[in-house]
């Protein structure tokens, strides 16, 4: 699939088949997400991949009853903040590390599309229940549902380009 394509292809999906996910597709979609650009080649992320149906479930609960979060690929993408703050300080720690984890997780959602797999972006979550859940001391910045797609997305309505850029 091209990228064009895959971008435009890429929508939220909130219901996926109980199919598995071939580990070589799980493997391709999480080296898309380790080649993300990140500041300073750091990688001020950790990703975490969640194949236990307990923990699964618990992660429902703390991502606010979203059933479609116990989907067959599970991935929660952290800021890994103390490292960069030694080389870019307060910002690295409060802001890079969050953009770090957050375009590792638009690779991998990119990724996924490309393999004919659909995501849906999870924000809405409590931090310290996931930390919890899957043992890190680490801040969640997103979970990432992966899966076959059980619904067949409508298509998506954008603003117009002249309304979210201005050319100054």
């Amino acid at each position: 699939m091209s990228f064009f394509k895959t971008i435009e292809k890429r929508r939220s999906i909130r219901s996926f088949s109980i199919r598995p996910i071939e580990s070589s597709k799980t493997n391709k979609i999480l080296k898309a997400a380790s080649m993300s650009p990140s500041a300073k080649g750091l990688q001020s992320f950790r990703i975490y991949v969640v194949k236990d149906k307990m923990k699964k479930e618990k992660l429902v609960h703390a991502a606010h009853k979203q059933e479609y979060v116990n989907a067959p690929l599970l991935l929660v993408f952290c800021t890994q903040p103390t490292k960069i703050k030694k080389i870019m300080g307060i910002r690295g720690e409060h802001l890079f590390s969050i953009q770090d984890a957050t375009i590792a997780a638009s690779y991998a959602q990119l990724a996924a599309t490309a393999l004919g797999l659909a995501s849906v972006w999870i924000g809405n979550f409590n931090e310290k229940l996931v930390q919890k859940i899957i043992k890190t001391p680490l801040r969640p910045i997103s979970i990432l549902p992966i899966g076959y797609p059980n619904e067949s997305p409508q298509s998506k309505k954008t603003k117009k380009i002249n309304e979210i850029v201005k050319s100054i």
